[in-house]
């Protein structure tokens, strides 16, 4: 009978912990920018190495080949940039192997796969993504960076 609750209890334990992922899945969250000016040096240089060009606003993606739902979001992010082609500040799409690039997913705390990040026009990371972006909310997080501002 003891066993049967134990069963009973990680049951409901798993469930809630499987709600609480399904639910953070796809949903864009604010970035952090790095605290010290170290990170700061190493996160550009990686992210210069990676592709990433000042001056336009990126949508960076890590994948890997083993990665089933890697391909849904080249889809979700491949439609949104074409979208906003036409825009004057119009952003880049850039995927990242996983395998490829261990020490930029270290630097950028890449803990499951898919990730996206939104950067801005200098780089910096504005939103982060875990699993597949909804378009609207992909669209929402990108649409205010592909305005440029006035120099201030």
């Amino acid at each position: 009978m003891i066993t049967l609750g134990i069963l009973a209890a990680a049951v409901v334990a798993a469930i809630g912990v499987g709600i609480l992922v399904r639910r953070n899945e796809g949903r864009v969250r604010a970035g952090a920018d790095p605290e010290t000016p170290a990170a700061q040096g190493l996160r550009a240089e990686l992210l210069t190495a990676a592709g990433v060009l000042p001056g336009r606003p990126t949508v960076l993606h890590f994948s890997a080949d083993w990665c089933g739902p890697c391909a849904a979001v080249r889809r979700v992010v491949a439609t949104i940039v074409a979208e906003l082609a036409a825009a004057p500040a119009a952003p880049l799409d850039l995927e990242i192997d996983l395998d490829a690039n261990p020490a930029l997913a270290r630097e950028l705390n890449v803990l499951s796969l898919p990730t996206t990040f939104v950067l801005d026009a200098e780089g910096r990371e504005r939103y982060r993504i875990s699993g597949v972006p909804k378009p609207a909310d992909l669209r929402a997080s990108l649409g205010p960076l592909t305005v440029p501002t006035a120099p201030e």
